[in-house]
């Protein structure tokens, strides 16, 4: 199947004179599952809809957004597979270098508050048009948000923008209907019944069972009262039992949400992967050296959606939910068998992929018929009883993988849910995974090791992680395989005191880890974490939460886990003050700093502790005796990838799109920007250390 229309000529090739859709996206065009746009625009082409792409438009021309004509029916806008300020700037609010959805990874081409920005500038040359959001910005920002590069209180995108309709969450199914409803004649005004959008009104009164939130005004007046609206939406994210959400602002105007669409089935999640996706980008972009982003995702396998965690800093419950969606096996074995084919497939399936890895079914047999509860978590702290805890279905279908000729390995990279794993009393997927599915290292994301700052993340206590890594360590052993766990670790997330600061940067120094990027707390839009950010209460509870919110503070906090960099001498000592903990700035074994200065004695410590193992990091417990030493790791506080981005969670490994939520028009998009990658202290100061040495290249 060709790539859609981009340009007049195209058109004239298909015989069309109009489109019915013109999808405009900030993304570049890459026609792959793991890219919303792909997903949506084909899609509507499957129910019979002409549907043209206008990919980074220049936004400082009109003609820009007019290559195809004008539409029968709408433009579709998205700013693609993450939100642009996300995409265009780190936590510390610089400008990136590098955007992993332009041709050639170049930097610059979509504007800030891209959803916005194409959306007016479609409003001014087309007056009449409908115009229909989607994707992750538009879905996150439905409804008044705090924005943290503004650190400000923003409106319902759909006002700023001058759009018409707003689709969030998963769009399949809501776009089908929308274009259904356009198709038959109806102005984009009365559409007002679909589930899974978002309207504007100036009245309320064919609102069907509506519940209202704290009114614009009332929000700005009070931060509390943006934390009360937020717990309110927290309570309607379930497709069966949410009402509607009415937001009011000044001059007789509402936005309206309805209730989130149904979970896909199995045989729908099949048809929407399964459809004529070309698998790469488009041809135009190969002067430019293509699109960074397929690289991680062209020979991965989407297995799920939904997510059961509900980690506080992650989106995914605000996005897709928590009812988990799977493919069949069938469908999964075909999408294999395909990539055989590829000339550049070299056998290795990079990722069988999901928001978690290890989730197949439903929390419960409940949420079929009834839905999620609104008012109780599924997995952390601690588990519900009516938790249904199995990875048979899992394993299975990893066999059946591993047996088609052709495929060497099947990595699991979107990462795992450890306390889900160490729940189930069947250990067979974790001896598998250790034995098949890992090479050299396995990312995990415990972020901290503080329960007091992981119940307010949503994640599990810390005994959890460090059982998980007994069980890995010990059938990688029984495997022959010397195999390490890599953990992720986050920084000034909403409850981390400098005291729980600095027993973060003792576990680096027990595990003789050196981070060599660090994920400091990203405040991006509708997650748990953010609301706390912002109003200083945990919108579940209303109880006042510490957030270290001060960029000096996050700054020491991020330093500290880095304490072996020299650059961040000054900070670390300032912290250990803070924290009262100067029993760790001195010359014994535990201490993190010298009172000297980092440059004074050897850099390798007294020469007792560990020696790199030359694999990417020492045992996870090694903790040697020796000093930890200052190498020269500076922190990248870009990232690898974008795509590492905005709703992550869940212990993934924070690769490209598809290590992110899939966004509104179908996309996908992560959580905190900026996961880390770690390498062990080399025994060189001056060095990095090698980062996967037996590990396989599309592992890393």
């Amino acid at each position: 199947m060709a790539f859609l229309p981009v340009n007049r000529q195209d058109m004239a090739e298909r015989g069309w004179d109009q489109c019915d859709f013109v999808y405009v996206c900030g993304d570049a065009y890459v026609d792959h599952s793991s890219f919303g746009m792909a997903i949506i625009t084909r899609t509507l082409e499957a129910h019979g809809y002409k549907v043209g792409v206008i990919c980074q438009p220049d936004w400082r021309d009109e003609k820009s957004v007019q290559v195809l004509g004008e539409p029968r029916l709408a433009f579709l806008v998205s700013s693609g597979n993450m939100d642009s300020m996300v995409n265009h700037y780190t936590v510390a609010k610089r400008r990136r270098s590098e955007d992993f959805y332009s041709p050639g990874g170049k930097m610059g081409l979509r504007p800030d508050h891209a959803t916005v920005v194409y959306s007016n500038l479609i409003r001014r040359v087309y007056r009449h048009v409908p115009i229909v959001l989607g994707g992750i910005e538009a879905s996150l920002r439905r409804l008044a948000h705090y924005d943290y590069w503004s650190n400000s209180l923003k409106r319902s995108i759909l006002l700023d923008s001058g759009a018409d309709l707003l689709i969030y969450g998963m769009g399949e199914r809501s776009i089908v209907e929308v274009a259904d409803a356009l198709d038959s004649g109806l102005p984009i005004d009365q559409i007002t019944w679909i589930h899974g959008t978002v309207y504007r009104t100036r009245t309320t009164e064919d609102v069907d069972r509506p519940l209202a939130l704290p009114t614009w005004e009332q929000m700005r007046a009070d931060k509390l009262n943006y934390a009360r609206s937020f717990g309110i939406q927290g309570r309607n994210l379930d497709p069966f039992s949410a009402r509607t959400l009415v937001e009011e602002y000044p001059h007789g105007v509402y936005v309206v949400q309805n209730p989130p669409t149904m979970p896909l089935t199995t045989e729908q999640m099949d048809e929407t992967y399964e459809l004529p996706y070309e698998r790469t980008y488009h041809p135009m972009y190969e002067a430019a050296g293509g699109v960074p982003a397929i690289k991680e995702v062209k020979f991965s396998i989407a297995n799920n959606r939904g997510c059961l965690g509900q980690c506080s800093f992650c989106a995914l419950n605000f996005h897709e939910g928590r009812i988990i969606q799977s493919r069949s096996h069938a469908s999964i074995l075909r999408e294999a068998r395909l990539m055989t084919q590829d000339p550049d497939f070299k056998g290795y399936i990079s990722d069988l992929s999901g928001p978690t890895a290890d989730f197949r079914i439903p929390a419960c047999a409940k949420q079929l018929k009834s839905g999620a509860c609104p008012n109780r978590r599924c997995l952390a702290p601690e588990p519900c009883p009516n938790l249904r805890v199995t990875h048979e279905d899992l394993v299975q279908l990893l066999r059946e993988l591993r047996a088609i000729p052709g495929i060497k390995k099947v990595f699991i990279r979107s990462g795992i849910r450890f306390d889900y794993a160490m729940l189930d009393h069947d250990h067979t997927f974790i001896k598998e995974l250790a034995e098949y599915h890992t090479s050299g290292q396995l990312r995990l994301a415990p972020e901290h090791i503080s329960d007091q700052v992981l119940e307010i993340m949503g994640k599990p206590h810390n005994h959890m992680y460090e059982d998980f890594c007994k069980e890995f360590e010990k059938y990688s052993r029984a495997a022959g395989k010397e195999q390490y766990v890599l953990p992720y670790l986050m920084s000034s997330h909403p409850g981390s005191t400098m005291r729980e600061a600095v027993k973060l940067a003792e576990f680096c120094r027990d595990l003789g880890y050196n981070p060599e990027q660090v994920s400091d707390f990203y405040p991006t839009p509708s997650t748990v974490s953010t609301c706390i950010f912002y109003t200083g209460v945990d919108p579940r509870t209303m109880k006042h939460v510490y957030c270290p919110t001060n960029p000096h503070e996050k700054a020491m906090q991020r330093a500290l886990i880095q304490y072996r960099n020299p650059k961040n001498y000054d900070l670390v000592v300032e912290a250990l003050h803070i924290a009262h903990r100067e029993d760790l700035i001195g010359y014994g074994p535990k201490c993190l700093v010298r009172p000297d200065g980092p440059w004074h004695g050897k850099h390798e410590g007294d020469g007792k502790g560990e020696k790199s193992n030359g694999h990417g990091g020492n045992r996870r417990r090694s903790g040697g005796k020796g000093r930890g030493g200052y190498g020269n790791n500076g922190s990248r506080n870009h990232g690898k990838a974008q795509g590492q981005g905005q709703s992550r969670g869940k212990g993934q490994s924070g690769k490209g799109p598809r290590a992110n939520a899939t966004g509104g028009h179908g996309g996908n998009q992560h959580t905190d920007a900026q996961h880390s990658t770690y390498a062990s202290r080399g025994r060189h100061p001056g060095k990095k250390a090698h980062r996967g040495g037996n590990q396989h290249r599309d592992q890393r």
